[in-house]
């Protein structure tokens, strides 16, 4: 298994510069889709559910104070599988042309975010995990009903 730096690192890689809170929204797509897919983690960093949308703490303590990231050298995409790769490049295909708010706001309307968050509200800090569990099962509720929206 890699790590969030390792995803981070692939992110960049692909995307180029982002700001710090897309790359934040695309490495939480990223762990969160691959628990549907390959039905298992990309890194165990806990994710957390700050104001802004999903936040992996162990990341945004390397970036802190930074508004673009340029790269990631404490990562190495290589530690990623090819399957995870293809995991993140899904991901990137679907959600990369979304701009760093947009993808915000699209957290904040999905459940992982708001269960963790128990009723706050939305700009109050908060420090909350989303769990692996709330993220896996809903996510595979949207690809279900993708599937079914497609027969």
């Amino acid at each position: 298994m890699g790590s969030a730096n390792d995803v981070a690192a692939y992110v960049l890689s692909k995307t180029g510069p982002v700001s710090a809170m897309k790359m934040q929204k695309l490495c939480y797509y990223s762990q969160a889709w691959s628990l549907v897919w390959d039905q298992e983690p990309l890194f165990e960093d806990r994710i957390e559910a700050w104001a802004n949308g999903p936040v992996v703490r162990s990341l945004y303590a390397q970036h802190r104070l930074q508004w673009e990231i340029q790269s990631w050298p404490s990562g190495n995409p290589d530690n990623l599988t090819a399957d995870q790769k293809a995991s993140v490049d899904a991901v990137l295909k679907a959600y990369s042309k979304l701009t760093a708010q947009q993808l915000s706001d699209l957290t904040h309307s999905e459940r992982p975010w708001i269960d963790a968050r128990a009723g706050l509200a939305p700009m109050v800090r908060s420090d909350a995990e989303i769990t692996q569990d709330s993220m896996r099962t809903f996510y595979a509720s949207l690809a279900s009903r993708a599937d079914t929206d497609t027969v």
